[in-house]
């Protein structure tokens, strides 16, 4: 049963990855933005298989809530025109097709070269789904990178509202 569940949220985990990319049903920005909430769910479902529950939570409460919110006003705050968007060009689908081919080339030789061993050198598994050490480690070793990051987070915000004004005064 977990075989099953891993293999359909990993199949919709790249399908939705593909769809936000190159989506044909439209050229909607807000549908990618969608597929890419269906992405960061589909992630949260392999992470509950992991008994990551913590994860899965964080996953979809702050990635699938909160940050997809923000791309939402920021898509409605810059008001693409359908004639505005950026068409497909030559060059951009060729190394981009290249870049894909050279990735499926490095995992399939990644996948024939390796034998699997399972388990082998690892140590037993602790206890799962324990909150407390990830939150010491995030208040006191990461404290720093944390803080930057929200602020980071906050001059793009506001960065984005000062460039969709029509008229800055």
């Amino acid at each position: 049963m977990q075989d099953a569940l891993f293999y359909l949220f990993a199949a919709l985990t790249v399908l939705c990855g593909f769809l936000v990319v190159a989506n044909p049903f439209s050229r909607n920005p807000v549908t990618s933005a969608m597929f890419l909430a269906l992405t960061i769910v589909s992630l949260a479902g392999l992470f509950t298989l992991l008994h990551a529950y913590f994860l899965a939570a964080v996953q979809i409460l702050v990635y699938a809530g909160a940050v997809m919110v923000l791309f939402l006003f920021v898509i409605m705050l810059l008001d693409v025109k359908e004639e505005g968007r950026r068409k497909i060009k030559l060059f951009g689908l060729i190394t981009g097709s290249a870049s894909v081919a050279a990735i499926f080339g490095i995992f399939f030789k990644i996948f024939v070269l390796t034998t699997p061993t399972l388990g082998a050198g690892l140590p037993p598994p602790g206890l799962e789904g324990v909150t407390k050490p990830l939150g010491e480690a995030l208040f006191t070793q990461y404290f720093l990178p944390f803080e930057i990051l929200s602020v980071l987070l906050l001059v793009a915000m506001v960065g984005v509202i000062l460039l969709s004004k029509k008229d800055l005064r």
